[in-house]
């Protein structure tokens, strides 16, 4: 068995190969550049410090060679506790605000907002020349990953997004390359979200926002609404116009491993169903399928996503069990199956034919850390796993999952126009613009 080439190498050498040129400017292919001297710290500022924003500010905060040199958040509740840890530090509501003035001591930025704030924070930081650490999902729309992607290049700096879940797939993908399962034609993933109200009308009393909340901050580039609790914080996930359902939630974590471990990139076509169909909420359930192409001697693969109480069908779990709490994937070869929970080995099927099976030699780079990966790579130059070449391919792939639903059709992607030639319709969720004031 010869080792094929890790998650980064294909990335690279897919760029170097010319198979991403077509979407406008050429990447030289060679690793971000680094930033500061070995013994220097990294200055960091965080975008978003409460909620999910304080777990990563932690996480970086405590990597080697890090300084956090400035703080942003729209919602001082949430933030006090980022705040009380830093309080010599910087604190600002409008993440321009701090970039413009505290550009010059800032070397990266960590964007842990909402996803609808991802990209237009994410762009301004790397047109600064900040390197950028951004939760998961990338951007909010299709349009975003890709210019994203695009930004990252020409400026030359590092990106991860934040899949964390990252390094529990490396064994994945030692057992995969192994050849044990043979050629895999079929992955099915499944998650336990949404967690929080989803397919619920928009609602329709007033209350005033809270004194400690900047609500048009918070509100960014999305359209202007009235405050409400029903949109924040945490149950933002549900509503299109701030996030992307338990798909946009969980698909980052859960199919990194079939991207990675199968070399996904765009799909030629996405099918989804759903319930209910609203204007301004995501669906209870969805389950969405998307193909494939055939890659460099791999055949098509289908992707089938559940969400919403959804299950994978019995027949292809090979007599193991699962129920509505569990998150993870099934990947279906010619010769076995591969159970894969979330954060944990992956698990071959049927037991009874893989009882004796010797696993290879673990082969694969570990990673020293999902955070410590971005900032020594941010120090010394290098390209991190879940770097924006990657990780918005996978978004975009991802989120044209919710584009098919909302379009209610089945749509056939062009990824080198970004179009749905067979269904004009879908362009309408594919792109969209800003309210005034901001922009990618």
């Amino acid at each position: 068995m010869s080792h094929q080439m890790t998650r980064r190498e294909f990335v690279e050498r897919a760029a170097l190969a010319g198979s991403l040129a077509s979407l406008g400017g050429v990447w030289s292919g060679t690793p971000a550049r680094a930033s500061l001297s070995p013994n220097e710290a990294l200055a960091v500022a965080s975008i978003g410090c409460g909620g999910m924003g304080a777990s990563d500010l932690n996480s970086i905060a405590s990597c080697e060679g890090v300084r956090i040199v400035a703080l942003c958040d729209v919602d001082a509740v949430r933030a006090a506790e980022a705040f009380k840890r830093f309080p010599d530090v910087p604190h600002y509501q409008d993440f321009r605000r701090m970039l413009d003035k505290e550009g010059k001591r800032i070397d990266a930025v960590h964007v842990s907002t909402p996803d609808h704030v991802h990209a237009v924070a994410s762009s301004m930081a790397m047109k600064m020349g900040k390197h950028v650490y951004c939760q998961k999902p990338l951007t909010r729309t299709v349009s975003e990953a890709r210019s994203l992607m695009m930004t990252a290049r020409r400026e030359k700096v590092v990106t991860q997004m934040g899949t964390q879940a990252h390094p529990a797939y490396t064994r994945l993908v030692e057992i995969v390359e192994s050849g044990v399962v043979g050629p895999i034609r079929e992955v099915h993933v499944m998650t336990d979200r949404p967690i929080w109200p989803q397919g619920i009308q928009r609602p329709t009393d007033t209350p005033p926002p809270p004194d400690t909340l900047a609500w048009d901050l918070w509100l960014g580039p999305a359209r202007s609404r009235p405050y409400h609790p029903a949109y924040l914080p945490f149950v933002w996930r549900g509503w299109w116009d701030f996030g992307t359902g338990a798909l946009g939630d969980m698909a980052c974590h859960l199919m990194d491993g079939a991207f990675w471990a199968l070399k996904l990139q765009y799909p030629t076509a996405v099918e989804a169903e759903g319930e209910p169909l609203l204007p301004d909420s995501a669906p209870k359930w969805s389950i969405i399928r998307y193909e494939f192409p055939a890659r460099g001697g791999m055949p098509p693969v289908k992707l089938i996503w559940y969400d919403g109480g959804k299950l994978i069908p019995d027949e292809v779990l090979q007599g193991a069990k699962i129920d509505t709490g569990f998150n993870g994937s099934v990947f279906v070869g010619d010769r076995g199956t591969l159970l894969v929970p979330h954060g944990s080995d992956p698990k071959l099927l049927p037991e009874s034919r893989f009882r004796d099976y010797e696993p290879p030699k673990p082969y694969l780079p570990r990673s020293p850390g999902h955070y410590q990966e971005w900032v020594t790579a941010c120090k010394q130059g290098g390209t991190p796993a879940s770097n924006f070449d990657y990780a918005a391919p996978m978004t975009e792939s991802i989120l044209l999952g919710n584009v098919a639903f909302r379009v209610g059709k089945r749509i056939e992607y062009d990824w080198k126009r970004m179009t749905c030639p067979n269904c004009r319709e879908a362009d309408r969720y594919i792109r969209h613009s800003y309210r005034r004031g901001w922009r990618l």
